[in-house]
């Protein structure tokens, strides 16, 4: 009998993700100075503030060197965050020793190329919809939605659900 992905997602103890087309759309909008400017979606941030505070390790392992969202991501209460992570296998292993992981623990959402070794060594690798297709097949959860518009949201909902820690946080019911 196959193991559904849900399964899966109640021994997650550790998330680990990439920035750029992940947390973000993959597009930058570059200033007269050069700077790079990223947009974040505000759902995405509300999930992982909230993975935090229930006791998970959120950890963020990116190419990029955007101060700002070093900033942000600090702010939403996380401590592990990596950026200018060329080689995103020496980030993975610092973390493995720090909090003694095993792969069976970790979720890493990456979409391209350069996540993929890292995919390779963790127990549930996932993507966003509009990654590439090396990234999707290698993945054991292709989100339905694209990177920036809440595909973090989407699989750090399904773990708090998965391990009872999702509705608890809410003082009312919606409809």
């Amino acid at each position: 009998m196959e193991i559904s992905y849900k399964q899966l997602l109640a021994n997650i103890t550790t998330l680990i993700f990439d920035v750029d087309g992940v947390l973000t759309n993959g597009m930058v909008t570059i200033m007269p100075d050069g700077e790079l400017i990223r947009t974040m979606n505000i759902k995405d941030g509300y999930a992982l503030k909230t993975a935090v505070d229930q006791g998970l390790n959120v950890c963020i392992i990116s190419g990029g060197t955007n101060e700002g969202v070093g900033k942000r991501l600090a702010n939403l209460g996380i401590k592990d965050i990596y950026l200018g992570a060329h080689d995103k296998i020496k980030q993975y292993h610092e973390l493995v020793q720090k909090y003694n992981l095993q792969p069976e623990n970790v979720l890493y959402m990456g979409d391209d190329i350069p996540d993929f070794p890292v995919m390779k060594l963790v127990g549930f690798p996932c993507c966003p919809n509009d990654a590439v297709p090396e990234i999707k097949n290698a993945s054991k959860y292709i989100s339905n939605i694209k990177g920036g518009e809440g595909c973090v949201r989407d699989v750090i909902e399904q773990i708090l659900r998965v391990q009872g820690k999702w509705e608890g946080n809410f003082s009312a019911k919606y409809d």
